[in-house]
């Protein structure tokens, strides 16, 4: 693919037919995946799942142990992209103000002024999430629905486009306070990280040996590929690609078969529903395609569900995970034929 620039890419105002701004969207995002997949190796469907939520205007949470490369790859998005980026480091002495920000008072002016918090950015990494309480957690609740802050009674609008990257440790338990229904629900999808293959191992621990920064792999060398415009110009793409009244369908009827599936104590609500088709739209679009099929709905239902449904008791004990009982489900719902 020839090198794109913020002038030739996806956000141009120029005019070319829908088609065409559809290839170039295409060829911008999987520019963009060969980029991270030069900093994140071993993790090629989890670079995917979050260029799909990129595409779908989404928030992810990325579970996984530590040392897999769940920081880094916000890093080597936000070197990608041209918007703003910050970090949170969520901590049990974090409070809400330190995520939103807060009035402060100028003795020269006699007056109050905002101090706005690193939430107003494009990408915002909240890492180790469930390390916060639920007080701080919650004050990520406005800004992921509404993208907007009120602070002093003002609302504040942040940066567009806006996604929360949040990472949590699942093995860990101590110290941390588990993320509210509430909130799990406003991530669009839940990622889990697994150990990379022993030849991916390989040449993580060859590349990183070279790096002069300790442990850490460089994400310096990636390429600057996209401005703000043309993510919300990717984003607008991805949202008018057609969709078939049965894929519309199918995507209604997989989230809820779990609301009464066996072994299921807690079904998917409608925002699911919406999930899936925004994300199937997405993956669409990752691929190159001019409309969506049942495949990519079906491609980006785990992470979609994982978050949203609760294992029955009795599966837990015996030792069924989330993601056996979804594929179950996912294998024998029917799809359309197109």
């Amino acid at each position: 693919m020839s090198e794109q620039t913020p002038d030739t890419a996806a956000g141009e105002k120029s005019a070319t037919n829908p088609a065409t701004q559809r290839q170039r969207a295409s060829q911008l995002a999987q520019a963009l995946r060969s980029e991270l997949q030069k900093a994140l190796i071993g993790q090629t469907a989890v670079i995917d799942d979050v260029l799909t939520a990129l595409l779908a205007n989404g928030h992810v949470l990325i579970e996984g142990v530590p040392g897999l490369g769940k920081t880094l790859l916000v890093r080597a998005l936000a070197r990608c992209f041209g918007g703003g980026f910050a970090r949170i480091q969520f901590t049990p002495d974090l409070m809400p103000s330190d995520v939103t920000g807060h009035a402060v008072y100028d003795q020269q002016a006699e007056q109050f002024k905002l101090r706005r918090g690193p939430v107003f950015t494009h990408l915002l990494l909240a890492d180790e999430i469930n390390r916060a309480p639920a007080k701080t957690q919650a004050a990520l609740l406005e800004v992921m629905q509404e993208r907007q802050v009120t602070l002093e009674g003002r609302a504040l609008p942040v940066p567009q486009p806006f996604m929360v990257l949040a990472t949590q440790n699942p093995i860990e338990q101590e110290g941390t306070y588990p993320l509210p229904e509430a909130e799990l629900d406003r991530f669009m999808l839940k990622l889990q990280m697994g150990y990379p293959e022993a030849g991916e191992e390989l040449e993580m621990v060859r590349q990183v040996t070279r790096s002069a920064r300790a442990d850490m792999l460089e994400v310096t060398p990636l390429r600057p590929l996209l401005q703000a415009r043309d993510v919300l110009a990717m984003q607008k793409i991805a949202s008018e690609l057609p969709v078939d009244e049965q894929v519309l369908d199918y995507a209604v009827r997989i989230a809820r078969a779990t609301r009464n599936w066996p072994g299921l104590l807690l079904g998917a609500g409608p925002r699911a529903s919406i999930a899936l088709v925004r994300g199937g739209r997405a993956r669409a679009l990752l691929r190159g395609g001019e409309f969506v099929l049942p495949d990519d709905i079906k491609q980006c239902a785990l992470a979609v569900l994982r978050h949203r449904v609760r294992l029955s008791p009795e599966l837990d004990i015996e030792g069924l995970s989330v993601d056996q009982v979804l594929q179950q489900l996912l294998d024998q719902l029917p799809a359309p034929r197109l």
